[in-house]
């Protein structure tokens, strides 16, 4: 199963203070030790949402919205993509992980839907349509 594993976002984070060097080492040698075990897909950091924006979709109408955006706590800092069992070992590993902030934090895994989560409307043409442009998604990525 994948898991996204979301960095809640801290008021240091919002306010774009970079991490030490000492938690940079320590993020390193934890990401390594996801890949290492096959685990870690994808991850990245975020900058705060003050470089940020949104549009808001009402019907055909998009309206763009220019960060700061409100209520820290619901921000996201960054993230990982994490191929597991189970989420049993998603949060087992993620036990290990090194506080990610110089503060109190939540990270939040949330598995990721799978072709089969979507049943008889994932119809074989469907499922050939998102199987080449996956394929073509990681070429652009490099991978």
């Amino acid at each position: 199963m994948k898991v996204m594993v979301i960095v809640k976002a801290s008021q240091a984070s919002e306010a774009g203070e970079m991490p030490s060097e000492q938690l940079l080492t320590e993020m390193g040698n934890y990401n390594e030790a996801l890949v290492k075990a096959g685990i870690m897909l994808a991850g990245e950091g975020l900058h705060p949402t003050s470089k940020g924006k949104r549009v808001r979709f009402s019907g055909k109408d998009r309206m763009v919205i220019d960060g700061p955006f409100a209520e820290t706590k619901e921000q996201i800092a960054g993230y990982w993509l994490w191929k597991v069992k189970d989420m049993d070992e998603a949060v087992a590993w993620l036990k290990k992980c090194p506080n990610p902030h110089y503060e109190a934090c939540e990270v939040e895994i949330r598995p990721v839907f799978e072709m089969e989560d979507f049943g008889e409307a994932m119809t074989p043409e469907l499922r050939a349509q998102e199987e080449r442009l996956m394929a073509e998604a990681k070429k652009n990525a490099g991978a």
